[in-house]
């Protein structure tokens, strides 16, 4: 088998483990509808390549509001490498110890919101300390991390838990220790990661299931959609719709932020 074929043949298991959790995936998306018929919001975040699953949840065609995409740029901001900005930085930060909790600080949360955390891992401090921090607040956490890589790893928190241990609910991507899925002959270490493509189906398998709680409860989303699909007009005037329901969402978490001590 060419390795091609051999990593596409490893993405068919990944859909086969995703499918395998359908009652967790049923029950993590009942949280996240109830949280956006609340008038609430889903908050997710995901550092490094994490970062990719955030964006996939929202916003681009297909997702709609409801969602918070926390991203710090200084947690995901790849492209450069080297030199300032660089990636050894971003993997020194994902490590300091208070971080998530100077993010969180930013938000009024409720007891109404929901959380989605993503790391391939697990192990790593500001990712753990986020779904902490949620739990902290009676803000149920669901996590997707990769199981067989995250049990192979040894937690970079001081306590030495792993992100599933501050979980309400726990995803898996299906990805195998290390990520990588392909061996090449003479290669020493195996290439082409399989996390992404598991969280990504777990991410639109519970948009999809989300979609059909919040139609069925008389609210059907907003959905940001193609002018190809539904016409210039109506894409714009979705376009619009959405981004404005997230902006007014997006202004509950700001209102009483640093009132009362919250």
């Amino acid at each position: 088998m060419n390795p091609s074929l051999q990593y596409l043949s490893k993405c068919r298991s990944l859909v086969d483990t995703v499918e395998a959790q359908q009652e967790a995936i049923q029950r993590a998306a009942d949280w996240f509808a109830q949280t956006i018929l609340a008038g609430r919001m889903v908050h997710v975040f995901g550092s490094g390549h994490s970062r990719i699953m955030v964006e996939e949840m929202w916003p681009r065609y297909g997702s709609f509001p409801g969602f918070n995409p926390i991203v710090e740029l200084s947690l995901s901001f790849h492209n450069l490498v080297v030199g300032a900005n660089g990636q050894r930085q971003a993997m020194f930060l994902e490590n300091v110890s208070g971080l998530a909790e100077r993010i969180l600080r930013n938000f009024d949360l409720s007891t109404q919101d929901a959380a989605l955390v993503i790391s391939s891992s697990g192990c790593n401090v500001v990712p753990i300390e986020m779904a902490q921090e949620f739990q902290k607040r009676g803000i149920k956490v669901v996590s997707i991390i990769s199981i067989q890589h995250s049990e192979a790893n040894t937690s970079k928190h001081l306590g030495g838990q792993k992100l599933q241990d501050f979980s309400d609910l726990v995803l898996d991507t299906g990805a195998p220790v290390g990520d990588a899925m392909v061996s090449i002959e003479n290669l020493e270490t195996p290439v082409a990661p399989g996390s992404t493509i598991g969280g990504c189906l777990l991410v639109n398998s519970l948009k999809a299931e989300v979609a059909a709680r919040l139609t069925a409860a008389g609210q059907p989303p907003k959905v940001l959609s193609s002018a190809a699909v539904v016409g210039g007009a109506r894409a714009v005037e979705l376009f619009e719709s959405a981004y404005d329901e997230h902006a007014h969402r997006l202004a509950k978490l700001y209102e009483n932020v640093g009132l009362s001590g919250r």
